[in-house]
């Protein structure tokens, strides 16, 4: 911004004849660095999970599935917010997402996620809804009505700190630790992009800085020779 802020300037006095030369013509622009994501190793999730499990309380049940649903699937806390149960196959075991440019995909639930879900929807969310039993929202708050993502946020912090864990997360630190977990036992970088719903694989790539040994691990079971 400052760098753009300098270049407009003496743009402006080279346009009005106020000074003969821009010496800023030949400036670029800095390059910003990518910021690695932040992951959870396998042992904070299962502690994270395991702490809202214990909470005995319908609202526990239903933070507990988030949460197990984050994981589980990749998906991006404004994705999970919207889902309504129609789009979820219990019998199929996946949901059906709108990601970014209304693209829609398909993500599979592991054995654990879906009987989490199958019980949430017997107990927690039938006990939250009260009397709006027509409301299409698969997760609710205590009124009845879809959760927002300011919620899920603070549902994530809330649970982090009980459970002991210092690092800062937020919704996407369950989405990047779910890639890395993948990438870490051994699925595809393509599969990885399609599960994320990203549009570019270089978007995806930047998981396998933080997989150690991957690029090595796709080699050896790649090249015929190695």
């Amino acid at each position: 911004r400052k760098v753009a802020s300098i270049k407009s300037f003496f743009g402006f006095l080279s346009d009005n004849s106020i000074i003969t030369e821009d010496p800023t013509e030949s400036l670029g622009s800095p390059r910003v660095g990518r910021t690695l994501p932040k992951f959870l190793s396998e042992e904070d999730v299962t502690r994270l999970l395991d702490t809202a499990y214990r909470s005995g309380t319908n609202e526990g049940q239903r933070d507990a599935v988030i949460m197990e649903l984050l994981y589980a699937t990749g998906l991006r806390v404004g994705e999970l917010v919207s889902l309504n149960m129609q789009d979820v196959d219990l019998s199929e075991s996946y949901i059906r997402c709108m990601g970014k440019g209304s693209k829609e995909r398909i993500v599979h639930l592991y054995p654990k996620a879906l009987e989490e879900l199958k019980r949430y929807f017997k107990e927690a969310r039938m006990a939250l809804l009260g009397h709006r039993r027509a409301e299409p929202a698969l997760f609710v708050n205590h009124r009845g009505e879809r959760l927002t993502r300011q919620w899920v946020w603070t549902i994530l912090k809330t649970y982090a700190q009980k459970a002991g864990i210092s690092q800062n997360i937020t919704p996407h630190t369950l989405r990047h630790s779910f890639a890395t977990h993948l990438l870490q036992n051994g699925a595809s970088l393509r599969h990885v992009q399609e599960l994320l719903g990203h549009s570019s694989i270089s978007t995806t790539q930047v998981y396998t800085h933080l997989t150690s040994g991957y690029v090595q691990k796709e080699y050896e079971n790649s090249h015929p020779r190695a």
